[in-house]
């Protein structure tokens, strides 16, 4: 009996702490505006979690981690030379209403994809299940908007993240209800997917419809720019062909979401940094920021808690309030708990990137920036891959040097041939751009030559590599790079 009764509480601790988890992770994918509007939405659905108004004061912590509290007027007194007293963590506002005016930190007008896909999506009639595989394929889409992952691929990860088992097929119907949405093209696999589905929201006329066997059948030729075999294979001459491919198919946009920026936010409207890094010579200072009120289990719950827990209820409705009471309780205690753990582990992931990046955090110079992959920040910290990973999806940081998506300070790393020095694909990247940038426009360098040219230059990377980086700056192939009239170069 004892050994039953163990094994039962190891079991329940066991779900509690898996629970506690799921919900860290929950509240990690958020931002500084999402998780706000997730604690005042918790706030509004539990009458046990309440404000506390007379927490008024900031919190604090060094970097040895101690607490210790201070009014914003000493702070704006305070001076910061001595680095021991310098606080690396604070808590802004926590102990305002939801009518109070809150610290604003400065922000940047970036247009977000993420959000705007979802505006258009909550216009549809979805079920449940369709709007989690909604934003699961949204989730997915690259900085040009196309879709990384297979349907399978998005089928499993619903299935074993969000705990709802999808098919496949349910997969692909959603799929195709985003790849309607705007901008056209968005959510394509491949290039030719995203061309053709732009060419399907053009109106058909003949020309319009040339462009659509040009891309759907004979794409691989005119990628190519094997304009006589597209020539003889449609029938049609080269002057009707050249007026076919650039005004139907060059006015295409091959990247509908490089407009907009990765991040979360409604389109068009400001982004908050979650982070701010503030730099004097070669000190620093991170804050994390947070418009979030301080939380506190309600007065009146608290003691109705301790009450049911001194007395047994005696009739039916005393036990359905008690067992209310508990309820809304223990989800207060939890929320408030799995709130900090949200905001200790976030901080302590950027702590440890920004020791990672130090020598870019203080100069500035992406050159500077070194390979960094998330099993390092593992490594550092102790939490594993997909916590950093959602720790670092949506996320900014404001820096002396701009706002920069957290997923910015990472990069692959490869070392030079002529010294055991690791250097970052940035630098790589950099040093592939300016090549480009000398080029000889009229024969533009190729995917090979580019990576003997850079080769001479120290770095030995592979010509897929060299074509993925090219993908990265945005960079068209060769072929696409060459001007057919350079006579009329300058107009």
């Amino acid at each position: 009996m004892p050994s039953k009764q163990g094994l039962t509480t190891e079991i329940e601790q066991r779900q509690r702490l898996n629970m506690l988890q799921r919900e860290v992770g929950r509240l990690l994918e958020k931002n500084v505006n999402e998780l706000e509007d997730d604690v005042w939405r918790e706030v509004d659905e539990n009458p046990a979690l309440e404000v506390d108004h007379e927490r008024d004061n900031d919190i604090e912590k060094t970097e040895d981690g101690e607490v210790y509290r201070e009014t914003s007027e000493q702070m704006q007194q305070n001076d910061y030379g001595d680095d021991d007293d310098l606080p690396s963590y604070r808590y802004q506002a926590n102990n305002r209403s939801r009518d109070d005016e809150y610290y604003t930190p400065p922000i940047a007008n970036e247009p977000s994809l993420y959000d705007y896909l979802n505006e258009q999506i909550n216009e549809r009639e979805l079920t449940a299940t369709q709007q989690i595989i909604a934003q699961s394929i949204i989730g997915n889409l690259d900085s040009n908007g196309w879709l990384q992952r297979t349907p399978k691929a998005i089928a499993d990860d619903v299935t074993f993240n969000d705990g709802v088992e999808v098919e496949t097929e349910q997969v692909e119907q959603v799929l195709d209800m985003v790849r309607q949405l705007d901008p056209p093209g968005i959510a394509a696999s491949s290039l030719k997917q995203c061309l053709q589905l732009q060419l399907e929201r053009k109106a058909p006329t003949p020309h319009v419809q040339m462009a659509r066997r040009i891309v759907g059948q004979y794409f691989d030729a005119f990628s190519k720019h094997h304009y006589d075999v597209l020539c003889s294979a449609l029938g049609i001459d080269e002057k009707e062909l050249e007026q076919v491919v650039h005004d139907e198919i060059l006015t295409l946009d091959p990247r509908p979401g490089a407009g907009f920026s990765s991040g979360a936010g409604e389109h068009g409207q400001q982004i908050t940094p979650d982070f701010e890094i503030e730099v004097d010579g070669d000190q620093y200072r991170l804050t994390l920021v947070n418009n979030i009120p301080e939380l506190q289990i309600s007065q009146t719950y608290s003691a109705l808690y301790d009450r049911y827990g001194k007395e047994r209820p005696v009739t039916r409705a005393d036990k359905e309030l008690m067992a209310n009471v508990r309820q809304k309780y223990d989800r207060a205690a939890t929320y408030i708990k799995v709130l900090s753990m949200r905001q200790n582990t976030l901080y302590n992931i950027m702590q440890a990137i920004v020791r990672r990046q130090i020598d870019y955090v203080l100069t500035g110079d992406e050159t500077a920036l070194r390979p960094l992959v998330m099993r390092d920040i593992e490594a550092d910290t102790g939490y594993d891959v997909s916590a950093v990973s959602r720790a670092t999806t949506n996320k900014y940081v404001l820096t002396p040097w701009g706002v920069k998506s957290l997923k910015f300070f990472f990069s692959e790393g490869l070392k030079r041939t002529d010294s055991d020095e690791e250097v970052s694909s940035r630098e790589v990247q950099a040093a592939l751009q300016a090549l480009v940038a000398g080029e000889d426009k009229r024969r533009p360098y190729s995917d090979d030559r580019l990576c003997q040219l850079l080769a001479a230059q120290g770095y030995s990377i592979a010509r897929r590599t060299v074509a993925k980086y090219r993908d990265v700056l945005h960079i068209a192939k060769a072929s696409q790079r060459r001007q057919i009239n350079p006579q009329n170069k300058e107009q």
